[in-house]
C-alpha cells in the first residue's frame, strides 16, 4: 500500500551537583569541555538513575532550543525519534497526521543520520553537545527490524549491504503478515504491520547497521531504544535456513563503541510472544509496557491501591525496565489515552517516577492536543506539550536523582485507595491524591523529626513529629513531593505559548493569536525569522497567509528568574478551501500499462472516499475513466492508481502529496 498504511505500523549512582564538565561529545569523546551555564541541575550521572523525556517528533534544533528547560524540568536524558534516513511521504509534508505521518521516520530508507523531519547529521551533533552542557544524555530511537513499504525508495548502499539484492536484504517469510506472535519463527521473520522484515542476521547487514550506530555514538549519543525489538530473534529462537547465526543482539549491544557505558533497551511490547526475560539478558534493558497499562487504568478507574500498583508485571531484574505511563506506542494505539487529563497523566508520572526499581520515561504529547484533538497543533519538528516541565513533574525528577540508592515502601494514607505515599528509605516521600477530596495529612511516616516544605509549591510546610505527619492537606489531583537533603531550589520554569484553543488551521487569510507568558519578565516573538517583538502575557498578534507555501512560524523566547531561556514554536497552517461536490466529476486517461483505474481521495483533514487504493473508476471509452463524487467532499486530493494495494502504479508516484481534485479536468500522467 503506497498511500496509506494500517494502523498495526503504527507502533512501533552519583549526582552531579554542577553540569559544567561535560564531554561535547558524551563520555565517548576524547577532549572534555566545559561552559559556564546560568545554573547548574543535578542530573543523573547514570540514565538508569534519572528520568528521560521522549521528545516525541521533535527536531534536533528545537530540542537544541529546550534544553535549558529539559534540565530544568531534572530530566536527565531525552529520547530522540528516529534519525536514519526515511520515506518521505506526501511530498514531505509535515503534519503528524494528515498531509505528512510521524511513522515516516520508523520506516528506515537507509541507516545513515539525517532526515527531512527531524534535520541533518551536523544538527544531531549540535544538539547532542548543547545537551552534554546540561549533562543531559541523549538517546536514539533506532530501527533494525524493517524498512519502509516502498521498496523502491531503499538506498543502493543499504541494499548491497543486505546482499545485493531487496530478495536477500529480507527474510523469505517477508511475504508473509505474522498471525501467530507466539511463533517465533513468524515472529521474528515475517512481516509485522506490513512491514518488510530485514534479515538481521546476515553479518554484512550487522556490520552496516553497526556502522550507524557507531556515528550516533561518535556524534554525541549516550544510548538507544531499540524499536520491535522482539521482532529480531533471540540466539535459542527458530529461524531461516541461511547458514547465519541469531546473533544480532550480541553484535550490536556489545561490538559498538564505549558499548560499557552506553544505555541500551529494546521495545518489547508484551501480549505475545514476548519473552521478555530473555530479551532483558540479551540487550541489558526491556521496556515494561503492561504495568503502564495497569498505572494508567489504575489512575482512570480512580484506585491506586499498593495491591494494584505495587507490581510491575515483569519477569527478571526490575532494575531492567523502561517504565513510562504513555508512550508513543500505547498514544496512538490505545484508546485510553483520551480518558487521562494532563492532572491524571501527572499523578501517574508522580508514581511511576518517584518509585525505586526502572527507569522512567516520560511521553511529550502533541503541542495543543486534547481528548477530542489527538494530534493538536499537528506539526512535526516542533515541541510537544508543556506538561514536561510542570512544577509536580520536575519536583518528582529532582526528587528521583535525590533517592537513589534508597529503598521503597508504598502505603496507602488513611487506608485510601484514591491516594499513595511511596517513601524512600527515610530521606523523602512523594504523596499522590487522585480523590475529589482533599487528603488530610495526618498519617504515620517514616521521615525524621522536623519541618518540610513541599517542593512542588515551595511554600507549603508539612511537620514531621514521632512519625507522624501533619500541617495541611494534600489537594484533589494534587502531588505533595517531601524532603531536604539533597533539595537545591531552583526557579519555576519559564512558559511561553498561545492561548488554549487556539485554532492551528484556517482557511482565513489570518489567525489572531492570543500569546501567554508565566514565570517571566520579559518575552520577545518572531514570525517567520523576522526581527523580534517583545510581549507580555495576554498580548495579542495577528499571523497572516504567507505569500509563499501555507505554514506560518511563530517562535517565542523567554527567560526565567535565574536566567534559564525557554523556547516555544506554534506552527499556523492556512489552507486553501474549495468544495467539490456531489454528482462532480473526474477525469483520467490511464497509461496503456495499467490494468485498471482507481480514484483515491482524501483531504487533509482525513477524509477519504475508501481505504486504499480507492474506489474503481468507470470506462468512459478506450482509456478514458471517470469517477463521480458520491458526497461532497471539501479541498480532496486525488491520487490515480492501477488498484493494486502494494507496489503497484500510481499518478502522482508513491509518497507525492495528491493532486488537486478539480471538476472535470482530465488528468494524464506526463511523458
Amino acid at each position: 500500500m503506497q498511500k496509506r498504511i494500517i494502523a498495526a505500523v503504527l507502533s512501533a549512582l552519583t549526582v552531579s551537583a554542577s553540569a559544567v564538565c561535560f564531554a561535547g561529545c558524551g563520555d565517548n569523546a576524547k577532549e572534555q569541555k566545559s561552559q559556564q551555564l546560568s545554573v547548574d541541575f543535578k542530573t543523573a550521572d547514570k540514565v538508569a538513575d534519572g528520568a528521560i523525556l521522549q521528545a516525541f517528533s521533535w527536531d534536533f534544533n528545537t530540542i537544541k532550543a529546550s534544553m535549558a528547560d529539559i534540565a530544568a524540568a531534572g530530566f536527565s536524558a531525552v529520547q530522540t525519534s528516529p534519525i536514519n534516513e526515511c520515506f518521505k511521504g506526501e511530498g514531505g509534508g509535515m503534519e503528524l497526521y494528515g498531509d505528512g505521518k510521524w511513522y515516516y521516520h520508523y520506516q528506515p530508507t537507509d541507516f545513515k543520520i539525517g532526515n527531512y523531519q527531524l534535520g541533518t547529521r551536523d544538527e544531531f551533533k549540535s544538539m547532542c553537545s548543547e545537551a552534554h552542557k546540561y549533562g543531559v544524555k541523549v538517546l536514539v530511537d533506532v530501527i533494525a527490524n524493517h524498512t519502509t513499504t516502498t521498496l523502491s525508495a531503499v538506498s543502493d548502499d543499504l541494499i548491497k549491504a543486505g546482499g545485493g539484492s531487496l530478495e536477500t536484504l529480507y527474510h523469505k517469510g517477508t511475504a508473509r503478515d505474522i498471525a501467530d506472535y507466539e511463533n517465533r519463527l513468524q515472529c521474528t521473520t515475517y512481516k509485522m504491520g506490513g512491514l518488510p522484515d530485514i534479515n538481521t542476521e546476515r553479518p554484512s547487514f550487522q556490520d552496516y547497521f553497526i556502522e550507524f550506530l557507531n556515528d550516533c555514538i561518535a556524534c554525541g549519543a549516550d544510548g538507544f531504544r531499540h524499536d520491535t525489538a522482539k521482532h529480531i530473534g533471540l540466539p535459542d529462537d527458530p529461524k531461516e535456513d541461511d547458514g547465519f547465526k541469531n546473533n544480532f543482539w550480541e553484535r550490536v549491544t556489545k561490538e559498538i563503541d564505549n558499548a560499557d557505558k552506553m544505555f541500551i533497551y529494546g521495545e518489547v511490547l508484551q501480549g505475545g510472544g514476548d519473552r521478555l526475560e530473555d530479551y532483558i539478558k540479551a540487550i541489558g534493558r526491556t521496556t515494561a509496557s503492561t504495568y503502564g497499562d495497569k498505572i494508567r487504568s489504575s489512575v482512570i478507574n480512580g484506585f491506586i491501591d499498593t495491591s494494584n500498583v505495587k507490581e510491575y508485571w515483569v519477569d527478571g531484574d526490575k532494575l531492567s525496565m523502561v517504565t513510562w505511563v504513555e508512550s508513543h506506542d500505547n498514544y496512538i494505539n490505545n484508546g485510553n489515552w483520551a480518558q487521562m487529563t494532563d492532572d491524571q497523566v501527572i499523578s501517574a508520572w508522580a508514581i511511576v517516577a518517584s518509585r525505586k526499581d526502572g527507569t522512567p520515561l516520560f511521553f511529550s504529547r502533541p503541542y495543543a492536543s486534547a481528548p477530542d484533538s489527538e494530534w493538536g497543533m499537528n506539526r512535526i519538528g516542533a515541541q510537544g506539550s508543556d506538561m514536561y516541565k510542570d512544577r509536580r513533574v520536575s519536583a518528582v525528577n529532582f526528587f528521583r536523582t535525590a533517592m537513589i540508592g534508597e529503598d521503597e515502601t508504598l502505603v496507602n494514607p488513611h487506608d485510601s485507595s484514591a491516594a499513595l505515599m511511596i517513601e524512600r528509605g527515610k530521606k523523602g516521600a512523594v504523596i499522590i491524591n487522585i480523590d475529589k477530596e482533599a487528603l488530610n495529612a495526618d498519617f504515620e511516616i517514616d521521615l525524621p523529626d522536623g519541618e518540610y516544605t513541599d517542593r512542588v509549591d515551595g511554600k507549603s510546610v508539612y511537620t514531621v513529629k514521632n512519625g507522624r505527619l501533619t500541617g495541611g492537606s494534600v489537594k484533589p489531583n494534587g502531588v505533595v513531593v517531601l524532603y531536604n537533603d539533597g533539595y537545591t531550589d531552583y526557579a519555576p520554569c519559564a512558559n511561553v505559548g498561545v492561548k488554549k484553543g487556539t485554532e492551528f488551521v484556517t482557511t482565513d487569510d489570518s489567525i489572531k493569536v492570543t500569546l501567554t507568558l508565566e514565570n517571566a519578565e520579559k518575552a520577545e516573538y518572531k514570525i517567520d525569522g523576522g526581527s523580534a517583538q517583545s510581549f507580555k502575557n495576554g498580548d495579542t498578534v495577528t499571523v497572516k497567509r504567507p505569500s509563499d507555501g501555507e505554514v506560518v512560524r511563530l517562535e517565542m523566547t523567554a527567560e526565567n528568574a535565574q536566567g534559564v531561556k525557554t523556547y516555544e514554536r506554534a506552527e499556523f497552517t492556512f489552507r486553501e478551501d474549495y468544495l467539490l461536490k456531489e454528482g462532480d466529476k473526474l477525469l483520467f486517461r490511464k497509461p496503456d500499462s495499467w490494468g485498471d483505474a482507481y480514484a483515491y481521495i482524501y483531504n487533509a483533514d482525513d477524509d477519504e472516499n475508501s481505504v486504499w487504493p480507492g474506489d474503481q473508476m468507470t470506462k468512459e471509452s478506450d482509456g478514458e475513466y471517470s469517477y463521480t463524487l458520491e458526497d461532497d467532499f471539501r479541498s480532496p486530493l486525488v491520487i490515480f492508481n492501477d488498484g493494486q494495494e502494494e507496489n503497484g502504479m500510481q499518478y502522482p508516484e508513491a509518497g507525492a502529496k495528491g493532486l488537486k481534485a478539480e471538476k472535470d479536468k482530465t488528468y494524464q500522467i506526463k511523458q
